[in-house]
């Protein structure tokens, strides 16, 4: 296993994507990006947008990571519909796109890496994350499902590689958010959230996932 770098304990990466699915805007890259460059736990955030395409996302995932050697890896996804910020329990390995990606793919029940394992878990403290979002009045809960889009896509690359090439101390997993007021305008009933909450919730994440290295045990299940 590979000992820590200077780098490696100062860097924190969080990815966005580009706008899919006929939007012009993606809130997850509009609330990362937002935050590039703040420093936080003696740590600095850098930004990256991903593509929105099944194989790209993930490669380019990788090069962010080889660049900037990060303690921490939190990959933020727009989920439409859902009303909370959403840290995910699992990663499963699967590509089922309902749509197409952005370059046309539509992978139909295909895993993400060949041979790999069935699902990973984050290794973020998730529920401690909720617990902190909504304490500072921001709606959380915690997501056991990813879907089997670009976002679970990205997630399964993410705890893959941390799985396969351990750095120790390294942490990641994938947070889903809301729409913006101006996506759900057009979707009548669909609920959303500011851009200004949006960036507030990251930062609580942010600064949970590097202060707290053992999750809390409270409930965090559901039903279905």
């Amino acid at each position: 296993m590979r000992k820590k770098t200077e780098a490696t304990r100062a860097n924190v990466l969080l990815t966005g994507f580009d706008p899919f699915d006929r939007e012009a805007v993606n809130p997850s890259w509009e609330a990362v990006r937002a935050l590039d460059g703040w420093k936080v736990e003696g740590a600095t955030v850098h930004a990256r947008q991903v593509p929105c395409v099944f194989g790209e996302a993930i490669e380019t995932l990788a090069s962010a990571m080889d660049e900037l050697k990060p303690q921490l890896v939190l990959c933020i996804g727009q989920a439409g519909g859902r009303s909370e910020i959403t840290p995910e329990r699992v990663a499963i390995n699967i590509d089922d796109g309902r749509i197409a990606d952005n370059a046309g793919h539509q992978p139909i029940d295909l895993p993400v890496i060949a041979g790999a394992p069935a699902a990973y878990f984050s290794t973020l403290p998730i529920k401690a994350m909720v617990r902190d979002l909504r304490a500072a009045g921001v709606p959380a809960s915690v997501s056991n499902s990813a879907g089997t889009f670009v976002c679970n896509h990205i997630f399964y690359g993410l705890m893959h590689r941390i799985a396969t090439h351990p750095v120790d101390g390294l942490r990641g997993g994938f947070i889903h958010i809301p729409y913006l007021p101006e996506q759900a305008a057009r979707f009548p009933g669909a609920p959303s959230m500011s851009l200004a909450v949006m960036v507030q919730a990251l930062r609580i994440a942010v600064a949970t996932a590097l202060s707290v290295k053992r999750d809390v045990a409270e409930t965090g299940g559901q039903l279905h």
